[in-house]
């Protein structure tokens, strides 16, 4: 029986940077960082109240084939690479803690219908969708 997602792959350019942004920045917490060989190291990190679910920040190459690593590597310099989201109780006081700490926005806090949005992005350039999430219906998103 699953229990709940417990890992989610997030493609770093450099894993020391990417460790140093998500505890720095963000507040996350360590989980591991291991070097497993010469070609591959695992590192992870977790908030602290649920480290159930580990980000494991890993680099763009094995075990993935070389095409495969460089499309993702595309990607990311392009700062489009989707990352995660997150939920938070106040959007606009989450995403001006984060600015000030240098945290790099696309969308500034929005309303929508299911809540208030804003976009980061990493030192990666991976998105990072804060949410502050409010009730909704099929309704609130019926156009006119």
């Amino acid at each position: 029986m699953i229990k709940n997602v417990s890992l989610v792959t997030v493609y770093v350019n450099d894993i020391d940077e990417a460790k140093a942004f998500y505890t720095d920045k963000l507040g996350f917490v360590l989980g591991e960082d291991l070097t497993l060989s010469p070609e591959f190291r695992w590192c992870t990190v977790h908030q602290a109240d649920h480290p159930e679910l580990q980000l494991a920040l890993m680099l763009p190459g094995p075990p993935l084939d070389p095409e495969s690593a460089e499309a993702i590597r595309r990607i990311m310099a392009k700062g489009a690479m989707h990352g995660f989201g997150i939920n938070t109780d106040d959007c606009h006081k989450t995403f001006a803690e984060l600015v000030a700490k240098g945290v790099e926005y696309i969308q500034e806090p929005a309303d929508r219908p299911y809540g208030v949005e804003a976009v980061l992005r990493d030192n990666s350039g991976n998105w990072l969708v804060l949410v502050e999430q409010k009730g909704y219906t099929q309704s609130d998103f019926d156009m006119p």
